[in-house]
């Protein structure tokens, strides 16, 4: 089966001046990145995030909102995009504040283009790590809803550490019947061994059943 090639990375960029905006642009395209500049962050909401790893170039001040209560935005709303910050306006307890929120980066105007750049691809590499993270809880979650009830069951009371003998004796079925339902689920999870199968359960965070 080939391997899916990585898709381009994407660079967002806000902020309501258009020269910097363009400067910016002209910047990452002239070392092959993707880039999409907005000059509010409603434009930028409206244009949509694309499913690709991305960071954001984010002026402090914009109209409205400042880019602090937008950053404050996208987390409430569990949009884990690495954010850059830039201004010509910061000051210490302003940089760091966006850093305590995550961001990847605070750089007061006029900053040199390797210092943005060597931001951006730390930011897209941040990205890119979290996407595979993301993806591989996917699989692993959607493997375990595949199992039945009582699979489920006997994974969460075996990632607490309990024999199988004592697993029987808690769900009130022979042991067995256990070891038959054990074998099941690890073969449907794709684990080799005891070990992965912790593994998996700790990945999401199971507990055992009441």
């Amino acid at each position: 089966m080939p391997n899916t090639p990585d898709p381009q990375p994407l660079v967002f960029v806000i902020d309501d001046d258009a020269a910097v905006r363009e400067s910016l642009v002209e910047l990452f395209a002239s070392v092959g990145l993707r880039v999409a500049a907005f000059g509010s962050t409603a434009e930028f909401l409206r244009g949509g995030i694309a499913d690709v790893p991305s960071c954001l170039i984010l002026d402090v001040r914009l109209p409205g909102s400042s880019g602090l209560d937008f950053q404050a935005d996208l987390a409430k709303a569990a949009v884990e995009l690495p954010i850059i910050f830039i201004t010509g306006h910061g000051d210490i307890p302003m940089s760091v504040k966006a850093m305590k929120a995550g961001a990847v980066e605070f750089l007061t105007k006029p900053f040199r283009d390797q210092e943005l750049l060597d931001a951006v691809h730390r930011a897209i590499d941040l990205d890119r790590r979290r996407r595979t993270e993301r993806q591989s809880v996917a699989q692993v979650q959607a493997r375990f809803d595949a199992l039945t009830a009582r699979e489920q069951e006997v994974i969460g009371l075996v990632s607490t550490g309990l024999m199988n003998k004592q697993i029987a004796g808690k769900l009130g079925v022979s042991e067995i019947t256990v070891k038959v339902h054990r074998a099941n689920a690890m073969r449907k999870m794709g684990a080799r061994s005891l070990a992965d199968l912790l593994m998996m359960a700790q990945v999401l965070k199971l507990r055992p059943p009441a």
